[in-house]
C-alpha cells in the first residue's frame, strides 16, 4: 500500500460510514466548537515517560452563534506511557472530566472519570510518520438520574505526519498532520448502528518552536449518532504540547542538563 492509499482510505471510510449512519435518522444538528489543551510531557528514563494534559472545550448554541458562547467541558487527564521498542508504545491514563450543565445543547450536567489502556505502532518511515492507536476505555459518567454508570469504548485511530520543510521533524519544522477515530461502545442504542458511537476525522498542521515545545492547529470533524437526531461538531483544536518543563526550569537554577524525551 502506497502512501497515498494511506492517507486516502482513512477519509473515504469516514465518508462512507458518516453517510450510513446518518440514513438511521435525517434529523442533524450541527455545533461549532473550540478546543484548547496543554500537553506537559516529563521523560523519567529511556523507557518510561509522564504526561499531564489540561484542555477545556467551548461551543456555540442556538441562542449565541459565537464559538466561545459557552464552556461545555474541562478535564485533567494523568498518563503513564512505556516505549516497549521502536514499534510499540504502551500506555494508560486516568482522567477527569466535567461536563457543564448546557441546556442549549442538550447537554446536562454529568462529571466522570475515565481509565484507559492503549497500545501504539509506529510505522518506520523516510520521509513521513504514520502510527496507530488502539485504546480499551471505561467511562464512568453520571446519567440524567444523577446515577453514576459504566461504559466501555474500544477507539482505533490512525495518524500521519509530514514534514514540509525538513525530512525530519526538528525545530523549525512545519509539518502536516491528519487522523482518523472510529469510536464503539458497549451499550447499544435504541436507534441506529447500535455500538457506533462517533467518528472523528482530523486535518490541519503543527510548528516545531524547538526540539520540546510544539503547537498543533487542527479542523476535527465530529459524527456522532443519537436516537434523536444526529450530531455534527466542527471544532477548532489547539494543541500545545511541553516537553520536560519542570526539569528545564529546574535546570535554570541547578544548571543540569534535563533528560532526553523518547523518540515516537
Amino acid at each position: 500500500m502506497n502512501l497515498k492509499s494511506i492517507v486516502r482510505f482513512p477519509v473515504l471510510f469516514s465518508l462512507l460510514l458518516s453517510s450510513f449512519a446518518s440514513v438511521s435518522d435525517a434529523q442533524t444538528t450541527s455545533y461549532t466548537q473550540f478546543w484548547n489543551e496543554v500537553d506537559l510531557v516529563r521523560a523519567i528514563n529511556d523507557r518510561w515517560a509522564a504526561e499531564l494534559d489540561l484542555s477545556s472545550s467551548f461551543s456555540n448554541t442556538p441562542s449565541g452563534s459565537s464559538i466561545l458562547k459557552t464552556n461545555t467541558q474541562r478535564s485533567g487527564v494523568a498518563w503513564v506511557h512505556y516505549f516497549l521498542s521502536a514499534r510499540w508504545k504502551f500506555s494508560s491514563f486516568l482522567g477527569y472530566y466535567y461536563n457543564k450543565d448546557v441546556p442549549d445543547i442538550g447537554q446536562f450536567k454529568s462529571p466522570e472519570w475515565r481509565y484507559a489502556l492503549q497500545a501504539t505502532y509506529f510505522f518506520h518511515k523516510i520521509t513521513y510518520t504514520l502510527h496507530t492507536d488502539m485504546r480499551a476505555e471505561v467511562r464512568f459518567i453520571r446519567n440524567e438520574e444523577g446515577v453514576f454508570e459504566d461504559i466501555y469504548r474500544l477507539r482505533q485511530k490512525l495518524k500521519f505526519r509530514l514534514p514540509l520543510n525538513s525530512r525530519v521533524f526538528r525545530q523549525g519544522v512545519v509539518y502536516l498532520l491528519a487522523s482518523e477515530e472510529i469510536v464503539f461502545r458497549s451499550k447499544p442504542k435504541e436507534t441506529g448502528l447500535k455500538y457506533f458511537d462517533c467518528n472523528l476525522f482530523s486535518i490541519g498542521g503543527g510548528y516545531l518552536f524547538t526540539d520540546d515545545l510544539q503547537l498543533e492547529l487542527l479542523y476535527v470533524n465530529v459524527f456522532i449518532p443519537r436516537d434523536k437526531g444526529n450530531e455534527i461538531d466542527n471544532a477548532i483544536s489547539l494543541t500545545l504540547s511541553v516537553n520536560n518543563l519542570i526539569s528545564k526550569i529546574g535546570k535554570l537554577f541547578t544548571g543540569k542538563p534535563e533528560s532526553p524525551v523518547p523518540d515516537e
